[in-house]
This record gives structure tokens, sequence and C-alpha cells, in this order.
């Protein structure tokens, strides 16, 4: 049995780490469609950005060393979506299947609903990546759409698959929003 992922908050510390996997990521892989390595200064932008504004942004390691990581974002920039966010997962290539993404998606739901938000949204930028799609389904989310042909990368047009999971209380309903607090300690980046 592989040894359970020790997870923390990710730190200024673990930037060079994200930023390769990453870049990995952008260079040979689908799960982005993003096509140019964004600089290390970027990367650790953005990781200020989501912290800054409240959002959980985690690190695991396996045998002390950096095995992936998953935050939470906005997932529209509208503030009636503000209930909402969108995660991001990213193991290292040869430790997928170990449970490190299964424990930081847990980790990140839970954080995500101690903090207030309704629903999760997982937008998988390759529909064959069935890895993706299982650990999402086995914690609870459920395709709600295909996008066909939504994104190019490495000359070919790839679906995107839209997953979605409640959160705490969040199932919809009810009128207007009137006493509804945002989410605790989130300060909405609109």
């Amino acid at each position: 049995m592989s040894p359970a992922a020790r997870l923390r908050e990710a730190g200024d510390a673990d930037m060079a780490a994200i930023a390769a996997l990453y870049a990995d990521e952008v260079l040979h892989g689908v799960a982005t469609y993003e096509y140019r390595v964004p600089e290390a200064a970027e990367m650790r932008r953005r990781w200020r950005h989501l912290v800054d504004h409240g959002f959980p942004y985690l690190v695991a390691e396996l045998d002390g060393r950096f095995a992936g990581y998953a935050y939470a974002g906005p997932y529209r920039d509208r503030i009636g979506y503000q209930w909402t966010v969108e995660d991001t997962v990213y193991v290292v290539p040869g430790l997928q299947g170990r449970g490190v993404g299964r424990a930081l998606l847990q980790a990140l739901i839970e954080r995500c609903e101690a903090i207030g938000f309704r629903q999760m949204v997982a937008v998988i930028g390759d529909g064959g990546n069935r890895a993706s799609v299982i650990l999402h389904e086995r914690l609870g989310f459920r395709t709600v759409g295909v996008f066909r042909g939504l994104g190019r990368k490495h000359g070919r047009w790839l679906d995107t698959v839209q997953m979605q999971r409640r959160l705490g209380g969040g199932g919809g309903g009810g009128g207007g929003d009137d006493g509804l607090a945002p989410p605790f300690g989130v300060i909405w980046p609109g």
C-alpha cells in the first residue's frame, strides 16, 4: 500500500515545483489549453492573487517530495457566480494512481465547503482524460455537459467535459439572494 499524501497550504517555496509541473502540461499535455509556458513570476502572481482573495491552494507531498497541487478559483468573473468555484488538480507524472489527486481534491472540497461555497465545477480540458473524469465522479461530481471540439492543442480538436458537484447546502432553488452571505473570507476578484 502506498503511503498517504501529506497535504498543506502552498507557499512561495513551492512555486518552482508548481511552475515546472504546469510547464510540462503546457508543453506536452492537453489538460490546459495554454500554449506558452508562463514565466515563474506569472505563476507566483496567479497563486498570490487566488490566496489573497481567500481561495484555497494546496500542495501534496509523498515521501517528503512534491507530488502535485490543487486550487479553487472563481468559476466565472460575474458577481452572481461568487458561490461557485472551479477546481484545478495536477499530479506529478508517475505518481498518478497513488491517491494524490484524490487527497488533493477531497481536501479542496472540504475547504471550499468550510468557506461557504455552494457549487464546484470541473472543466476537464480533454474529454479523453478518463482518469480525471473518474477522479471527479468518485468524489461526487456528475457530468453536466461535453463541448465537442471546443479547444485546439497539439494539432487536434479537443472536447471539454464540464462536471459539477454540490458543496454543503448548495442546491439552488429559492428566490433571490437576499440575506445570502458571500463566501466567508473571499474577496471576489471582479
